[in-house]
């Protein structure tokens, strides 16, 4: 599997930890730690997809094999 691969596969699972996050949330009464979660996936989500998209860049810019 190749490292685009790979990123796809951790965004997707990143993706769906997050989404449990959200619907494990009270209505109300948030606690702190939950949202700091919830923020650090979308960091490692955003991360993720810059990577992804860097590589994406380089990979189109360079000559076909």
């Amino acid at each position: 599997m190749g490292r685009e691969e790979e990123l796809e596969k951790e965004i997707e699972e990143l993706e769906a930890q997050l989404g449990d996050r959200e619907a494990s949330l009270p209505a109300h009464s948030v606690r702190p730690d939950q949202m700091l979660a919830i923020e650090e996936l979308e960091t490692a989500i955003e991360g993720k997809r810059k990577e992804l998209d860097e590589l994406r860049k380089e990979k189109q810019g360079s000559p076909a094999e």
